[in-house]
């Protein structure tokens, strides 16, 4: 009688859709220290509605030091990632690729290295970096990120060089340290945040960790994606926005001062605000218009890029994973990628507002 009865039990829960195993479930047999992960929800600050001095950011930088994160990762395409978004331009669009990535063909005729080459060149030489490397070490080292179309790292060894030491010289040009420099450039979260908190605390480098290989190939003009972007701009616009979002608008229009933008930074942050923007965006979407599919495909890709940034997070562990991780991302991500990582065995999730009061 035994038998039956845990086949029927099997079944009843093969029938629910329980999964057979959870890693939540199993974070307790994590030998050692488990790998400790705080995602800061950031806007974009390149569409900020006037300048700010970048000054104003210490503060902020000041809070997520106390974090003291070993690895810090930014939204942004790797060098391999963008190789792979070239090579197959037809599938994910033209757009993609001009949109996110840069052109190294310059950067490959002054270092003889294509992004591949400039990659490995740069891990052989971090694998055997001195503890206290020369500034000639450290230009070399930016040469190398710069032509692995890396320029976040770029700009974190640029950071530590003592001032005197900022110049071209050891395979780093002229034209690569302007690159670097951004002069006239607008305000870049992964550069005056993550690539100045990796410098201030020691770090030889950020990862990029955004995806963009789940875009799909689709004409804005031709009447399937006219049919898709209505559709999907109705589902927004199917209720009023959130109050958060007012409240976001009024404060990014008020930066005046530290304060004012470590406010900001714990407004986004906030449950109850990643909450409400998720409900306004992709509950919205998805729920919207069941006689057609779009909603449902901007969910689709929207997973899947949360899926593969979660991935991109969790394979920067693989050498250290007990490290402390620092992922510097756009607000609306954050709910979802807590989410994810918090699934991972071998991950806890940090909570970001204690780091923000």
């Amino acid at each position: 009688m035994l038998v039956p009865l845990l086949a029927f039990a099997a079944a009843q829960l093969f029938a629910a859709g329980t999964p057979a195993f959870d890693p939540r479930l199993h974070k307790k047999d994590v030998a050692g220290h488990p790998a400790q992960v705080l995602v800061l929800g950031t806007m974009h600050l390149s569409q900020l509605p006037h300048a700010v001095d970048p000054k104003l950011f210490g503060p902020l930088l000041d809070r997520l030091a106390r974090f003291n994160p070993q690895i810090i990762t930014v939204e942004g395409l790797s060098g391999e990632e963008c190789e792979t978004l070239l090579r197959f331009k037809p599938q994910h669009g033209a757009d993609t690729w001009d949109s996110y990535c840069w052109p190294t063909a310059e950067l490959e005729k002054a270092t003889g290295l294509d992004v591949s080459q400039a990659q490995a060149e740069a891990d052989r030489t971090l694998a055997s970096w001195p503890a206290a490397p020369a500034p000639a070490q450290r230009r070399r080292l930016a040469m190398l990120f710069l032509a692995a179309n890396d320029r976040g790292s770029a700009t974190v060894q640029w950071l530590r060089l003592p001032l005197a030491e900022r110049h071209a010289g050891d395979g780093l040009t002229q034209a690569m340290v302007d690159i670097v420099e951004r002069k006239g450039k607008p305000l870049n979260e992964n550069y005056i945040i993550a690539a100045a908190l990796a410098a201030r605390l020691g770090l030889e480098r950020i990862y990029e960790v955004d995806d963009h290989i789940a875009d799909f190939a689709l004409d804005n003009d031709s009447p399937e994606g006219k049919a898709y972007g209505a559709a999907i701009q109705a589902a927004w616009n199917s209720a009023p926005p959130p109050a958060e979002r007012g409240e976001e608008e009024q404060l990014e229009k008020n930066l005046r001062s530290g304060a004012d933008v470590v406010a900001l930074y714990r407004l986004m942050n906030q449950p109850q605000t990643q909450r409400a923007t998720i409900a306004s965006d992709m509950d919205r979407a998805v729920s919207y218009a069941p006689s057609q599919p779009y909603g449902r495909q901007y969910v689709a890709w929207w997973e899947t890029r949360n899926l593969r940034i979660a991935a991109n997070i969790r394979s920067t562990l693989q050498k250290t994973p007990q490290a402390r991780v620092l992922s510097i991302i756009g607000a609306t991500h954050k709910g979802y990628l807590d989410a994810y990582l918090d699934m991972m065995q071998d991950v806890r999730i940090v909570d970001a507002e204690q780091f923000l009061r």
